[in-house]
């Protein structure tokens, strides 16, 4: 499959054509419901994702949409996730000598 995706950054504007195999359009279209986006707009934040241009300042910018997927993530990584019964308090009492 052919994606045409067009960034908008500032005064430039580009649109490319993109061969992906199927199973990875079927990826694209699956994360991009799941975030409520179009497809050409996640695949798009991917690619500048991908390309970490520094801001001016030479420190990276705040990206709100990555902070949240970075927080999706993390949410879903936690899920069944335990201490076995002991509390944080107790944890920290345990390292104690």
């Amino acid at each position: 499959m052919a994606a045409e995706l067009r960034c908008e950054t500032g005064s430039i504007r580009m649109t490319i054509t993109v061969d992906i195999r199927p199973e990875v359009e079927a990826e694209l279209v699956r994360q991009a419901a799941a975030r409520g986006r179009a497809v050409e707009v996640h695949a798009a934040s991917l690619l500048e994702d991908a390309v970490h241009i520094p801001s001016a300042m030479g420190v990276p910018a705040f990206d709100r949409e990555r902070a949240r997927t970075a927080a999706e993530r993390i949410r879903e990584l936690r899920k069944g996730v335990t201490l076995g019964g002991i509390t944080i308090r107790g944890l920290i009492d345990e390292g104690r000598p």
